[in-house]
């Protein structure tokens, strides 16, 4: 990754007490998502931006200022970062109105400056009529936008989000959702968002950063790292359900052959993978496709005889675990059509595996992390 003169910056490495590998970027006017499991560095690499953390090795520059360099050992406190930050729980005082608050961030300039530039936030994020409420006279949304106003009446280079819309309800999260955006389009800074919610990641960011144990796993559009993990760590981490490892038997200009368990599957060319490699491969569960009972062996690519191991029940679909050997396929149903089959578990069926959506990946180790949430 090539350091950016604009935007934001940061790579660093250090083996303990928390251990870090990790490297991003963020333009201006864009949103990056930090998301990964329970202790994988999402916020402590938060915290190395805004100040509060500072690790063994690394750089961190924003806009074209340093504000850390471990090498000629350079540290910008948090004070004169210029950060914008949003906690969870927003962290407002519990003594002051909504005003007071975003007046308390702005605290060096004179008070008729700070009054008039706080009711403009105050207008920008839609609390016109509530300056004078406090805290607890608040919904958790309007707590919420107190919160980003106060984050904003620095002017600051960057804007941190820490996990800032787990404490609302839908309802109020979807508005807030669309006023991020909003304001996004309007800031033209580096916006980054912390999240363990894949959804709200993939909604909102322009880019995502997929963290586990402080490293930088992959980073890069939503849509890329859901449709084509590198790895299957990855894989797994994003919420692909169907993550198996095959050997490359063949390439031709119009497909690859895999070995998966001695049965040969057929999947979209992808000749950078070797003939001979192990790698991991995996699909989409609405890839799994139930097969007609009249069905003959042969007549079609990838089909699969399975045994029904598990149905569950997801409102108008189906979900079907399926053995196959050692490994479990899962796929997705419509309910009048698991109704039709007369689906239950114990039952054999055919199944068909769409080669042209089977991703070829790096084998990694099995990761014992849990899929995000989706």
């Amino acid at each position: 990754m090539v350091e950016r003169k604009q935007g934001l910056y940061l790579k660093v490495q250090q083996d303990g007490p928390i251990a870090l590998d990790a490297e991003l970027a963020c333009e201006p006017g864009e949103v990056l998502a930090l998301v990964g499991p329970s202790g994988s560095g999402k916020s402590t690499l938060l915290r190395c931006i805004a100040g509060l953390y500072s690790p063994e090795q690394g750089r961190i520059q924003c806009d074209g200022e340093s504000w850390f360099d471990s090498h000629t050992r350079h540290f910008v406190p948090t004070a004169k970062r210029r950060i914008g930050m949003v906690f969870q729980h927003y962290a407002l005082f519990p003594h002051l109105n909504a005003l007071e608050n975003i007046m308390e961030a702005m605290r060096e300039l004179p008070p008729e400056q700070r009054r008039n530039r706080a009711h403009a936030l105050i207008e920008r994020v839609h609390l016109n009529g509530l300056a004078q409420r406090r805290p607890h006279e608040l919904s958790g949304g309007q707590q919420q936008r107190v919160a980003v106003a106060r984050a904003l009446a620095r002017e600051p280079k960057v804007l941190l989000l820490d996990e800032p819309f787990s404490a609302v309800d839908r309802a109020t999260r979807e508005s807030l959702y669309n006023e991020l955006a909003e304001l996004r389009r309007e800031l033209r800074m580096p916006v980054v968002l912390v999240t363990h919610d894949l959804d709200e990641a993939t909604l909102l960011a322009d880019r995502m950063c997929i963290l586990a144990a402080g490293r930088t796993l992959q980073e890069g559009p939503p849509d890329q790292l859901m449709q084509a993990p590198a790895t299957t760590e990855v894989a797994r981490l994003v919420g692909m359900r169907n993550v198996f490892a095959g050997r490359v038997i063949e390439h031709t200009t119009a497909y690859s052959l895999l070995d998966w368990r001695g049965q040969v599957l057929k999947v979209s060319a992808q000749p950078q993978w070797p003939v001979g490699q192990v790698v991991g491969w995996g699909l989409p569960t609405s890839d799994v496709l139930l097969m007609p009972q009249k069905h003959e062996p042969g007549e079609m690519d990838n089909t699969v005889l399975v045994e029904i191991e598990r149905l569950l029940s997801l409102g108008e679909h189906i979900r079907a675990l399926l053995r196959s050997g050692d490994d479990l396929i899962a796929m997705h149903v419509p309910r009048h059509l698991a109704q039709r089959y007369e689906l239950a578990e114990g039952q054999q069926i055919r199944i068909r595996l769409r080669g042209e959506t089977i991703h070829l990946m790096s084998q990694t180790a099995t990761s014992k992390q849990e899929p995000l949430d989706a």
